[in-house]
C-alpha cells in the first residue's frame, strides 16, 4: 500500500526503548537470577517479583500489538499476511514461554536450587526467542506501522499497555522504559500520560524506581 504523505504519521521509535526493556532485563536474567546465594530469601524474592512484573508487562505489550496494531495493518498492507501470521505464531509462542517462566519463579522462592536453575533457564529461553522476535518486528513490522498508522492510533498503545497490567509495580516499567528514550521521548512520554498516571509518577513513582534499581544494582555488583 502507498503511504499517504497528506496524513500525519507516528514517530515508531519510542518502540525501541519498550523492546529495549525485554531484551536487558530477560538478558540479565543468567547473573539476576542464577548468582543468588542459596540462603539469600530476600533476594530470592526481590528478583522474582522484579521477572513477574516485566513479565505482566511482555503479556500487555503484546496483547496491545494484537489488538490496536495488527488488524489494523492486515486491512492497510495488502500481500503483509504472510508476515503478520508469523509475528502472531512467535506471540504464541512467547506466551508458552511465559507461562513457563512464571511457573517456575512462583516455585523459585520456597524452592531449592533446582527450581532456581529453572527460572533461569525459562528466562534464558524466553529472551532468545523473544529477541529473534522482536529483531524480526523492527525491521518488518514498524516500517510498516510508520507508513499506515496514523498518530492518534499508534499513541494508543501506552493506554492500553497500562490498564492491561497487572503487575504490582507499573513504576518499574515506566522508569524501565524511560531509560532507553531521548530527552525528547521522555517529555513527549509525560505530555501523553494520563493524570492519574502522571501523578503517581511524579509523586513517587520516580523515586521508588530510582531506589528499587539502586538496591538491584548494587546487590549485582557486590557479587
Amino acid at each position: 500500500m502507498a503511504e499517504d504523505t497528506s496524513v500525519p504519521r507516528p514517530d515508531v521509535t519510542d518502540m525501541y526503548a519498550v523492546h529495549g526493556v525485554f531484551r536487558d532485563t530477560l538478558g540479565a536474567a543468567p547473573r539476576l537470577v542464577g548468582d543468588i546465594g542459596p540462603d539469600d530469601a530476600a533476594r530470592v524474592a526481590l528478583i522474582a517479583n522484579y521477572y513477574e512484573n516485566i513479565l505482566s508487562f511482555l503479556a500487555a505489550h503484546h496483547d496491545a500489538e494484537e489488538k490496536l496494531v495488527f488488524p489494523l495493518l492486515r486491512e492497510r498492507c495488502a500481500g503483509e499476511d504472510v508476515l503478520l501470521d508469523e509475528l502472531v505464531e512467535q506471540h504464541e509462542e512467547a506466551v508458552q514461554l511465559l507461562e513457563e517462566a512464571l511457573r517456575t519463579l512462583s516455585a523459585w522462592p520456597s524452592g531449592d536450587a533446582s527450581s532456581q536453575k529453572a527460572s533461569e533457564d525459562a528466562l534464558r529461553a524466553l529472551h532468545d526467542q523473544l529477541v529473534r522476535h522482536l529483531d524480526e518486528e523492527e525491521e518488518r513490522a514498524l516500517p510498516l506501522a510508520a507508513a499506515n498508522l496514523s498518530v492518534e492510533e499508534w499513541g494508543a498503545l501506552p493506554g492500553h499497555g497500562l490498564a492491561n497490567f497487572h503487575g504490582d509495580k507499573i513504576w518499574l516499567i515506566l522508569g524501565l522504559i524511560r531509560e532507553r528514550m531521548t530527552e525528547d521521548q521522555r517529555a513527549a512520554m509525560l505530555e501523553h500520560m494520563p493524570p492519574p498516571a502522571l501523578e503517581m509518577w511524579t509523586g513517587f513513582g520516580e523515586q521508588a524506581f530510582k531506589d528499587y534499581s539502586a538496591e538491584v544494582v548494587v546487590e549485582v555488583a557486590a557479587r
